[in-house]
């Protein structure tokens, strides 16, 4: 009697590798509406009588955009720990951010690991999202007076951001540009913490 073929019992317990662009680009856009405190400098730094108020004090949303910064250094991290999966390493190394059907296969352990994780950069891009208007309502509010130079930081990291998209970066660049990006944006972050007025 004829064993078991192995390899087949091993590709029937893989899945299809899910495209990296997918969580790559949710990720890079929760450090893009971070980054947008830039525009605040530019776009109006007086109150409107019709203008969303905060809802939250400006200590308050520092701080939790501090942690959506920190939160988003480790989800970089993360995709740089599995590599083959997210950082274009292996055969697809060069190729560019495009949607598309990714041929790899992975474990169901793997496949497990990537919907965590895009589990974690869906929270995170929502946190990041109403946390920097909630910064942006306390600057038009006058409760955190940043100089210039500071929003001019954001503006650099946005550039960053907009550039990979632009030159279609491949997934490794992303990576590597979106990790540097979530470092600086978390000092950025620190720094504007010490111009908030008590």
């Amino acid at each position: 009697m004829a064993e078991p073929d192995k390899t087949l019992a091993s590709d029937a317990d893989t899945r299809i590798s899910p495209d990296p662009a997918a969580a790559v680009l949710a990720a890079l856009a929760a450090l893009g509406c971070i980054a947008s405190i830039a525009a605040v400098n530019w776009v109006a730094q007086g109150k409107s009588p019709d203008r969303t108020k905060a809802r939250r004090k400006a200590a308050f949303a520092l701080k939790d955009l501090e942690s959506c910064c920190l939160g988003l250094q480790e989800i970089f991290r993360r995709f740089q720990r599995h590599g083959r999966l997210f950082a274009g390493e292996g055969a697809a190394a060069s190729a560019p951010l495009k949607l598309g059907v990714a041929v790899a296969r992975i474990s169901p352990e793997t496949a497990r690991q990537h919907q965590q994780l895009v589990n974690d950069i869906a929270s995170m891009l929502v946190l990041a999202s109403q946390n920097a208007f909630d910064t942006m309502s306390a600057i038009e509010d006058g409760e955190i007076n940043a100089p210039e130079e500071l929003f001019y930081g954001f503006g650099e990291q946005q550039e960053r951001l907009n550039r990979l998209l632009l030159d279609r970066a491949p997934i490794r660049v992303a990576v590597a540009t979106g990790g540097e990006v979530a470092r600086r944006l978390t000092q950025l972050v620190q720094e504007l913490k010490k111009h908030r007025l008590d």
